[in-house]
């Protein structure tokens, strides 16, 4: 038997989801409903209108189906109720930001020096993190509180990382790409 083709595989990314997240996030209607709801807090009849702004025709019982897929992730959530003609109108919000670009084809090539001195200081902000938070994550570790494998530690610290990071770009987004 001969091989035909044989390559690889770098691991250059980690993706922190757990299953019931991925099924949710397996329908471009949910992305888009997650990027509408993005500092905002709308009605279910609110996001259809705006999904049919973008092509999205659908019927407001399946968006309400959806909402509760996403809603059961802990992808979005009710952030307010309203009596009205008699009725409860339930508005929904989202604390998570969907960054959905491709990146382009040469992107490791492309940025590769940027990524690899970022690698060099992000390894000692990291270490920094785990000797900081090391006593907790022995304790949860310790309890087998969703530990299926030895993987939650990184987990944890892709976590805070990837919160530390959404902080920064919420507080400062625009002014850090205005910097350049």
């Amino acid at each position: 038997m001969s091989t035909l083709l044989q390559k690889e595989i770098k691991i250059n990314k980690i993706l922190t989801t757990n299953a019931e997240q991925a099924k949710a996030l397996d329908d471009p209607a949910r992305i888009r409903i997650l990027q509408i709801l993005y500092h905002k807090q709308m009605a279910t009849e609110k996001i259809v209108e705006e999904l049919h702004k973008v092509g999205y025709k659908k019927a407001t019982t399946t968006i309400r189906h959806h909402l509760d897929i996403l809603k059961d992730a802990g992808l979005v959530e009710i952030v307010k109720m309203q009596e009205v003609r008699g009725a409860v109108m339930k508005y929904y919000g989202t604390s998570v930001r969907v960054l959905g670009h491709k990146l382009p084809p040469n992107f490791e090539i492309e940025y590769s020096k940027t990524i690899a001195d970022t690698s060099v200081r992000m390894e000692k902000i990291i270490k920094n993190i785990s000797q900081n938070t090391a006593a907790k994550m022995r304790k949860k570790c310790s309890t087998k509180i969703d530990t299926p494998d030895s993987n939650y530690e990184e987990h944890i610290l892709v976590e805070i990382v990837n919160r530390a990071m959404t902080k920064v770009f919420e507080n400062n987004g625009s002014k850090i790409s205005q910097k350049q």
